[in-house]
């Protein structure tokens, strides 16, 4: 057990928040959960991963149910919008030498196994619950909760998201999420024998790209640009994703573009970023994931750094002196790392926007591939 935490509180339930609960629970410590979904669940369609979250993986201790119940490759092929093959981008096995280097799965199935852990790791779980106030005193926070209860606890980790009520209530003065200038649809698929890994094509405004998620399915993604964050109607979404894949001649989006049904789970998602700027915790409150460095998928790393915090909160917990230092050596660990997937994924955008230097697109690319396969 950590000396300086016996009990925490993590609120919110995702991907960030459940691995908080795993990590700490490893070290004995006393964990409450508390999700405002009752249902628990996770929307989308797929989630692609590099090798560095299949690192994070293996430490949680879900690495063998994702290569079960996801799918997992090496290497990442780009096209162009006919279907010609422009490259290979390497993905080096940072997880192991018989890991591979990525892989996608469904974002539903990987929150179930992430629920299972956390589950059985024996911290308390509540449905359906937030908190109505947060108050600190040197020795602790009392917290109040929407079902009438209360707690008191030494650490309160707030994992709860891009919209982060913690954040709003312990950090009024932290930055609002900012809308990128683009979007991504997803859908799911079925998986024909030819697509092995991921595979992108790019064209002048538009990337289509694919990864299988399980040995039937793969998921669609296609990142288009926008000038509003305005609302979409879910029943434009088959026409208008149909329309975007329609300029890339290559035989196998042109066969996606006849797969694509009302039953694709097609999903549209502004896509949009944050990073709060130092300190990430106040007093005995501190910030995790989304909350305080959402990214765009550029780099598909944003579920990557949020997991890392939890690993590195955890770990930082329990060398620590006093509660203050460990939550300072958390955030040193976790600024430049995650100030680099945020600012570099915002500027690879900001390239594909404005049909930018292609060059300079490819060197942020390899040099934060680099920098993300190095240890935590």
């Amino acid at each position: 057990m950590t000396s300086v935490v016996q009990k925490a509180l993590v609120t919110g339930g995702g991907f960030s928040g459940m691995s908080a609960v795993i990590e700490l629970r490893k070290r004995g410590v006393s964990v409450d959960l508390v999700e405002i979904d009752a249902g628990w669940r996770s929307y989308g369609a797929g989630i692609s991963v590099g090798g560095a979250t299949l690192r994070a993986f293996r430490q949680l201790g879900v690495l063998d149910r994702f290569l079960e119940e996801g799918a997992a490759s090496d290497g990442v092929d780009a096209c162009a919008p006919d279907g010609a093959h422009l490259a290979t981008l390497p993905t080096p096995r940072v997880a192991g030498p018989e890991v591979p280097g990525g892989g996608a799965i469904m974002r539903p199935v990987l929150a179930r196994i992430l629920a299972d852990a956390t589950r059985a790791s024996g911290a308390s779980v509540r449905l359906g619950c937030s908190f109505a106030s947060i108050n600190q005193d040197a020795d602790g926070v009392t917290v109040a909760f929407t079902d009438g209860t209360t707690g008191r606890y030494d650490l309160v980790i707030g994992a709860d998201g891009l919209y982060s009520k913690v954040r709003a209530t312990v950090f009024p003065d932290a930055p609002a999420p900012a809308y990128s200038g683009q979007g991504v649809w997803r859908a799911v698929l079925p998986r024909p024998a030819e697509v092995e890994r991921c595979v992108m094509w790019v064209g002048p405004q538009i990337k289509v790209g694919v990864n299988p998620v399980s040995r039937e399915a793969m998921y669609l993604f296609v990142t288009e640009n926008r000038a509003d964050n305005s609302f979409i109607e879910p029943d434009r979404f088959l026409p208008l994703l149909d329309g975007l894949l329609a300029p890339f001649p290559a035989p196998l989006v042109q066969w996606m573009r006849g797969q694509l049904t009302a039953d694709s789970h097609i999903v549209y998602r502004p896509l949009e970023g944050l990073l709060v700027s130092q300190p990430w915790h106040r007093g005995r409150v501190a910030l995790i994931g989304d909350a305080v460095h959402a990214t765009t998928p550029h780099l598909a790393s944003g579920a990557c750094i949020g997991i890392e915090d939890a690993l590195v909160l955890a770990e930082e917990l329990e060398r620590a002196d006093a509660l203050a230092g460990g939550l300072e050596a958390f955030q040193a660990r976790r600024w430049e790392r995650c100030r680099m997937v945020v600012e570099n994924s915002r500027r690879l955008g900001e390239i594909e926007i404005a049909g930018g230097d292609k060059a300079e697109h490819a060197a942020i690319m390899r040099a934060s591939m680099m920098a993300l396969a190095q240890p935590i």
